[in-house]
């Protein structure tokens, strides 16, 4: 085909288009909710592009986010999905959608009128599985997609060709057909009527009118952001209609834009030439089509004869079970026969050694025989078998054995291959990744697969719950209270699991699945969960930070202290016996009330490096009295041995430091560490370091407890001085640096 004869077909197949003369009768699929099955009903565009029907949205918000509702006034308002009107005008419907719940005329999902935090409303879309983000206003920000609803109509229509669209104005019995729909009245009129309602001379003789029909729709499109204005322009970011308040300061204001003739003239031209090619391959797609047909009749043959060949497989392996079950019981049953014959054999001799029985009856018979040489001839081996009994008796044995332990039976192994069996295609089984793993409030799971592992659709992670914040190892959960709990499908390599008590043992395990098929489960991995609530904070770039001496990073989750001039100027003072003070810096947020929960990764190769908690009044004595040097003996936290330091350490103070540096965790003397070590002893109060210290505060009892947070055992723990606010600390010397838990940061960082 030449490119003249192209471009003619390619015009011929716009026009047919604009003028409504492609068929329609085949497009069924397209005109179908995703949700309700049904035939669209004032379809809405999500922001993903498909489209659902304005109460299937409702609906799936109301699935979604129950608790995003105000229960107290839904069942009032007219747009609530729990009063259902049969048949909502056109007009009033738009106005419900264009207004939300800005007017009162609609309850948005997603916001509650009068809440101080507007919440997001987040569904996943019925077409593509992503998740959609309303935003704050709901579905009072989506447009309706009125082309969509004209096909649908013209659907209709064609399919009830028969059936006449009546005047809305005559009465019966002198009902008219109609002739001509008012797009301004929205209402359908026979000649005569539409001749009395629109006279000539007057405003409505210049309404729009179209053929009859019951689709009335806006003739201008509004923006549901800027209830007042019209659409004028296309972003190109969002691929959406907006108007110019949206560009000159709105969500768009820093988004491309063109106009809309220009983007309704390219988006014509794309989707046009988009239908001309289709049709251009009709043959090419019909023989796919019969290629696809093959296809399936193939996956049901194939089914069916993996389906018999696995049965057969199966039914091989009862068979063979059960000879081997045959067999071992005839076993059991032969040896327990022959045991069972000796030990009556044994009874019965027995029972002959008895008086008046057997072989003593017959020895007391043998006496009484008087002549010599007969006595003689019986009496000797008669004597040999009485001396036999005697022995027997005299060192008792039973003739078998009545234990059956040989043939106890170990089917543990057999019990896991069959366990495991499984189609040469199953995914290998995925490995949780210790290292990029974390549990808070929530835990963060990562894993990953076989270097050489096909592509899986889809993982699932489950947990239980092991031990609980009352109970001892010995105590753990039983199958109510430990059962497995499993999250929605992943299909990245890890996932967030909320809402996990304080001070427990999680155990977790994930699966891969591909084409209906399970892996094994990965080895089982457990977590402890903090004995607190995370508290969220950043470093203080304000309060008494030292610049020269620490360096802190954008993001303000990681401090470092790099030994500069200042510090080597400083060091010159050691010949005089004094010793350089630290440098502190603080968390950003401060305590007053409460049970709190931080972590921090200290460099291993850190000189010192002082952690803990400090009261607001102590910050100001620290950063209001800057000291060059300091005396051993001024802090208390100095870990110098001194008897005055000791005894004055009792005394609960408003600050405590623990101190880390060179791969070692120092505790302090006379301490109530949970490992209880010699006072006396400085060799059982030094430490390794932990990868993970984490430090929890507890206000309201005025303590303060050091854990390692990858195994949550109590390191240490001590009473404090909370009678201010009492802010996370960090005091370093030399080269030193600490990083926030990513979990801590991000907290803080959201907001």
């Amino acid at each position: 085909m030449s490119d003249s004869e192209d471009m003619t077909e390619f015009a011929s197949i716009v026009e047919r288009i604009e003028r409504g003369e492609v068929p329609i009768k085949n497009i069924e699929r397209e005109l179908i909710c995703p949700i309700c099955k049904e035939l669209f009903t004032h379809p809405l565009i999500l922001p993903c592009q498909h489209s659902v029907c304005h109460k299937c949205v409702r609906e799936l918000l109301m699935l979604n986010h129950d608790d995003s509702f105000d229960a107290g006034s839904e069942s009032s308002l007219p747009g609530s999905p729990r009063s259902r009107v049969p048949s909502p005008s056109m007009e009033r419907l738009d106005r419900l959608v264009r207004s939300g719940g800005s007017r009162g005329s609609i309850s948005s999902p997603g916001w509650r009128r009068g809440s101080v935090t507007p919440r997001v409303t987040t569904i996943p879309c019925p077409g593509c599985q992503h998740d959609i983000d309303l935003g704050e206003r709901g579905i009072s920000m989506l447009f309706r997609n009125f082309t969509l609803e004209s096909i649908v109509e013209r659907y209709r229509q064609a399919a009830r060709a028969a059936v006449a669209i009546m005047c809305n104005i005559c009465k019966p019995p002198n009902l008219q057909e109609a002739t001509k729909s008012c797009m301004d009245c929205k209402a359908s009129y026979c000649n005569e009527c539409f001749k009395l309602h629109h006279p000539w001379g007057t405003p409505k003789a210049q309404h729009e009118y179209v053929g009859p029909t019951t689709n009335f729709r806006p003739k201008v499109l509004m923006c549901p952001e800027h209830e007042m204005e019209k659409v004028n322009m296309y972003c190109e970011v969002c691929k959406r209609p907006v108007c110019h308040l949206c560009k000159l300061g709105g969500s768009h204001a820093n988004h491309k834009v063109t106009s809309m003739s220009s983007a309704y003239k390219i988006l014509k031209e794309k989707l046009a030439k988009s239908i001309h090619y289709l049709i251009s391959k009709e043959d090419q797609v019909r023989t796919q089509i019969t290629e696809l047909e093959l296809l399936i009749s193939q996956t049901e043959e194939n089914g069916q004869l993996a389906e018999r060949q696995a049965n057969e497989h199966f039914e091989r392996l009862l068979e063979t079970l059960q000879e081997r079950r045959s067999e071992m019981l005839r076993s059991i049953e032969q040896s327990r026969n022959r045991r069972m014959e000796q030990l009556k054999s044994q009874v019965e001799e027995y029972q002959g050694m008895l008086e008046n029985s057997g072989l003593v009856g017959y020895a007391q018979e043998v006496l009484k025989e008087t002549d010599q040489s007969c006595f003689v001839q019986t009496a000797k081996q008669l004597h040999v078998r009485i001396q036999k009994a005697t022995d027997s008796l005299r060192t008792f044995h039973p003739a078998a054995d009545t234990c059956f332990d040989e043939f106890v039976l170990d089917t543990s192994r057999e019990e896991t291959l069959l366990k495991e069996m499984c189609f040469g295609g199953v995914p290998d089984p995925p490995l949780i990744d210790l290292s990029q793993s974390k549990v808070y409030n929530e835990a963060s799971i990562s894993w990953r697969l076989a270097d050489d592992h096909l592509p899986t659709d889809h993982h699932v992670l489950e947990y239980r719950r092991l031990i609980g914040p009352s109970q001892s190892p010995s105590q753990e959960d039983g199958e109510d209270g430990g059962f497995w709990r499993a999250t929605d499908r992943v299909y990245g390599s890890n996932t967030l699991v909320h809402d996990l008590e304080p001070d427990t043992l999680y155990s977790f395990r994930v699966r891969s699945c591909r084409n209906s098929m399970f892996s094994p489960y990965s080895p089982e991995v457990t977590f402890h969960t903090p004995p607190a609530p995370v508290f969220g904070f950043l470093f203080s770039d304000k309060c008494g930070f030292s610049t020269e001496r620490l360096v802190l990073n954008k993001r303000r989750d990681a401090v470092e202290s790099v030994a500069g001039t200042a510090f080597l100027l400083a060091a010159e003072r050691v010949q005089t016996g004094s010793y350089i003070s630290l440098d502190y810096i603080i968390g950003d947020t401060g305590i007053s009330q409460g049970r709190h929960y931080w972590a921090f990764k200290v460099d291993p190769h850190s000189y010192m490096v002082k952690v803990g908690v400090a009261s607001d009044t102590k910050i100001i004595e620290w950063f209001h009295n800057p000291r060059d040097t300091s005396s051993p003996r001024y802090d208390h936290d100095s870990g110098h041995d001194s008897g005055s330091e000791d005894a004055s350490y009792e005394v609960s103070q408003p600050f405590i430091l623990l101190t880390l540096g060179m791969g070692k965790l120092f505790i302090p003397k006379a301490s109530s560490s949970t490992a209880n070590p010699p006072a006396g002893d400085p060799g059982n109060r030094v430490l390794p370091m932990p990868q993970r210290l984490g430090v929890c505060l507890d206000y309201d009892s005025s303590r303060v407890f050091f854990y390692d947070a990858d195994t949550m055992r109590c390191i240490y723990e001590r009473q404090v001085d909370c009678s201010g606010t009492m802010f996370p600390a960090f005091g370093l010397m030399g080269s030193g640096k600490v990083q926030l838990e990513e979990f801590i940061a991000a907290k803080r960082l959201t907001f």
